[in-house]
């Protein structure tokens, strides 16, 4: 497997995204319970001699590798062996095998890889129109759910057909990808913790993982190192004010930066009141941190913690009907000046806690449709409404 080693100690050259710091893995433990739908992992990075710092919600930038017998799937199938002298992203020499494991994408297919196809085969003649910039809209939906592989099987007349070298620059880069980070270094100094769901799903008949879920949970060895970096997140940071009271709303792994707000705001002694909204599927299942969001609300830390286990009850209950059920309550933190937190998904969960902002300030508030809609456009403009949503 391919890993790092930390650079010698005369090199003084910051670590950041274009130079990774190798950070070794400390902990990695499952965190779901029996009859989960998913695995969930908390994970614990070493930040030790990277010199890096970073405030609570910010993210751990982390360079995964591809599965390589899924690289090794696509060598075989276009006839290759791997050992083909490609150019790397760095613009320097290295084996197409290497350069597929850790330097490109070797999952959804890129558009230049597409018209490649198209262009070598002519029963793929048809995905030319598709590359169309102004066709984006059909590419997508013939793309959907379709992998590198699945073109390579589809078209095995690309056996031999493709130099390795335009093969491989045909394919996009490999990118990071950000986790919140779910801990504080005033708590945990030179560490960075991690909250992350697994990836997976099937299409078109196979299986298939997260490039990096899979990654940290399957390939990474203990005591392995990661490549990561330290992404500011400067419009997801605690109010500058330590008396400003904070209303958290998180789902799934969207917990995780309010985990590190918490260990801060204990840390440093802030006394602002803090409210956590936390939703998942199952209590007994995906309540993660269960101990240690009860001993928050135990000691006072967390003023107030509300769930809501979507899957526990014959009807749904998401946070969003958790809100507009303390809406009276949540309208008077507001007009103490409390700052509001979303965290999760971006496509139907913070959609649905903004409608629910909006229906606390028309019924508590007093206020019309319009004038709700226009206080929480303020509140975004004064910065008391933060959401990292993904």
């Amino acid at each position: 497997m391919f890993t790092e080693t930390a650079p010698p100690a005369s090199v003084a050259t910051p670590f950041s995204r274009k130079n990774p710091f190798p950070a070794p893995l400390l902990t990695r433990r499952r965190l779901d319970g029996p009859g989960s739908e998913k695995e969930t992992f908390h994970y614990e990075f070493s930040l030790e001699q990277s010199g890096f710092i970073f405030e609570p919600g910010d993210s751990l930038g982390v360079f995964p590798t591809n599965p390589p017998e899924l690289v090794d799937e696509i060598i075989n199938l276009l006839g290759f062996t791997g050992e083909e002298e490609v150019t790397g992203t760095s613009g320097q020499s290295i084996s197409l095998g290497a350069a597929l494991l850790r330097e490109r994408t070797v999952t959804a297919p890129s558009r230049q890889f597409v018209q490649l196809v198209a262009e070598r085969i002519p029963a793929a003649r048809f995905l030319l129109e598709y590359c169309d910039p102004n066709q984006r809209a059909k590419l997508d939906a013939y793309l959907w759910g379709r992998h590198v592989v699945d073109l390579v099987s589809e078209y095995a007349e690309l056996r031999n057909k493709l130099s390795a070298s335009e093969f491989a620059s045909s394919l996009s880069k490999l990118q990071p990808r950000l986790y919140s980070i779910a801990s504080s270094l005033k708590r945990y100094s030179e560490q960075a913790h991690l909250l992350v769901t697994n990836v997976g799903f099937t299409s078109h008949g196979r299986a298939r993982k997260g490039v990096c879920t899979s990654f940290l949970s399957e390939r990474l060895e203990e005591c392995g190192r990661v490549p990561a970096f330290i992404h500011s997140a400067k419009h997801f940071r605690l109010p500058d004010n330590p008396n400003a009271p904070i209303i958290m709303i998180g789902v799934g792994t969207g917990l995780a930066p309010y985990r590190g707000y918490l260990q801060e705001r204990e840390a440093t002694g802030a006394s602002g009141r803090n409210w956590l909204f936390f939703g998942e599927q199952r209590r007994a299942a995906n309540f993660y941190h269960q101990e240690e969001f009860a001993a928050y609300a135990a000691s006072g830390l967390l003023t107030r913690f509300e769930t809501a286990f979507s899957r526990d009850q014959s009807s749904k209950v998401y946070v969003q009907h958790r809100i507009r059920e303390a809406g009276s309550d949540i309208w008077s933190w507001l007009n103490d000046g409390a700052y509001l937190y979303v965290c999760g998904d971006a496509e139907r969960m913070a959609p649905d806690v903004d409608a629910a902002f909006h229906a606390v300030a028309e019924e508590h508030g007093g206020l019309s449709k319009d004038a709700a809609a226009e206080y929480v456009a303020n509140l975004r403009t004064l910065k008391r409404y933060r959401r990292d949503v993904y």
